[in-house]
C-alpha cells in the first residue's frame, strides 16, 4: 500500500548515532533487520512506516488493505457508506507518534489529538467534540461526521495536505481532489491517488509546540517531505449514530 519515504528508520538511526546493524541472512539474501522482515527463513518483506509488510503465498502485503485467508490474498472490504470511523496513527518505530488519534483543526487533519469544533447556541451538539469521519459512497468523498447543513468533505490539496471544507461550503482549493480515498473495514484509510507512497506526519511549530499535520505522500511531493515521518492511518469503526461535532473549524 505504501512505499518508504526514505526518511524514517534510516533517519532515526543516523540521528541516534547508531552503527549499521549486522546483516542477517534470509534464504540466499542478506538483509538489514531494521528494513526487512524474513518469513519462513526465505522470504523478505520490507518494513514500511515502522511495520513489516505481511506475507502470503509469495506476496508481501499491507494489512491495512489486504488479508490472507487459506493462503490466498484478499482485499479487505470497504466500510459501508455513512459508517462513522476515527483514525489512529501507526508507526511502532516512532513512539511519540504511534497510537495518536487523528484530529481536525484549522481545516487540516493532524496527528496531535487536537480537535477544533464549533457549536451554535441552541443546537444539539455532542457533549465533547471528537474527530470522527464518515465512510464514502462509491462516488462520494470521505466526509467529516458533522451535523452542520451541507456537511464537510475531506480533500487532498496540491501540496498533499489533508484538509476538509468550510461549513456551509462545498468549495475545495484549486487542484485539490476528494476522490481516491478508501476506508477499509478492519484496515486503514488508503489513498489510491498516491502511487503507493502512503501517508506522512509533518512537524511544524504552533505557539512554541511541535505539532504534526497529515500529508498524502506522492512522487510529486516526496522530496518536500524530508522532515516528515511515514505513518499508516488505522481505521477504528465507531458506533452507529456517533456524531463527532456540529461543525469542525
Amino acid at each position: 500500500m505504501t512505499r518508504s519515504l526514505s526518511l524514517v528508520l534510516s533517519g532515526l538511526l543516523a540521528a541516534a548515532g547508531m552503527a549499521q546493524a549486522e546483516l542477517l541472512t534470509c534464504g540466499g539474501a542478506q538483509y538489514e533487520p531494521s528494513q526487512y522482515v524474513c518469513y519462513d527463513s526465505k522470504f523478505l518483506c520490507p518494513i514500511i512506516a515502522g511495520e513489516g509488510l505481511s506475507y502470503c503465498s509469495g506476496a508481501c502485503y499491507s494489512r491495512y488493505m489486504y488479508t490472507c485467508t487459506n493462503n490466498a490474498l484478499e482485499q479487505l472490504k470497504p466500510l459501508a457508506s455513512g459508517t462513522p470511523f476515527s483514525l489512529i496513527v501507526s508507526n511502532p518505530a516512532v513512539m511519540y507518534l504511534d497510537g495518536r488519534t487523528v484530529g481536525a483543526c484549522d481545516q487540516q487533519l493532524n496527528a496531535a489529538n487536537k480537535t477544533c469544533a464549533y457549536c451554535p447556541q441552541g443546537a444539539a451538539c455532542p457533549a465533547s467534540a471528537s474527530t470522527v469521519l464518515l465512510a464514502p459512497s462509491d462516488s462520494g468523498p470521505v466526509a467529516m461526521d458533522a451535523s452542520t447543513p451541507g456537511g464537510q468533505s475531506v480533500y487532498i490539496d496540491s501540496t498533499g495536505s489533508v484538509g476538509y471544507t468550510q461549513a456551509h461550503s462545498a468549495m475545495v482549493p484549486a487542484n485539490a481532489t476528494t476522490s481516491g480515498l478508501v476506508v477499509y473495514d478492519k484496515g486503514g484509510l488508503v489513498n489510491l491517488n498516491s502511487g503507493g507512497y502512503g501517508w506522512a506526519a509533518c512537524p511544524s511549530k504552533v505557539d512554541g509546540k511541535v505539532e504534526y499535520t497529515i500529508f498524502a505522500a506522492s512522487k510529486v511531493n516526496n522530496a518536500t517531505l524530508a522532515n516528515c515521518t511515514a505513518v499508516n492511518l488505522k481505521v477504528k469503526t465507531e458506533p452507529k449514530g456517533t456524531v463527532g461535532a456540529w461543525q469542525y473549524c
